[in-house]
């Protein structure tokens, strides 16, 4: 999946909810919480949120830190003057 379709996603959650806002408003079922600007606040958070979590597991999986076969590899790589 790459960035284009995953912001074609986000937009997609986003307009479903703002579906849910107008049907609940023919319910007459009101949230005051529940608005326009609270489903774009939301979207900008998923947006801000997905590149965040994408740095988060990089940094996770470039780390020789945090695993036994992580530092095996980091001993290896420095013992053939990789690292």
């Amino acid at each position: 999946m790459n960035a284009d379709k995953l912001k074609q996603y986000i937009g997609l959650f986003g307009g479903w909810l703002s579906a849910v806002l107008l049907f609940l408003g023919t319910l007459n079922v009101k949230f005051d919480w529940f608005n326009q600007e609270s489903i774009g606040a939301f979207e900008v958070v998923l947006m801000a949120s997905v590149p965040f979590a994408v740095a988060i597991y990089g940094v996770y999986k470039n780390s020789y830190r945090l695993s036994e076969r992580a530092k095996k590899q980091e001993a290896e790589l420095k013992k053939k003057g990789l690292k």
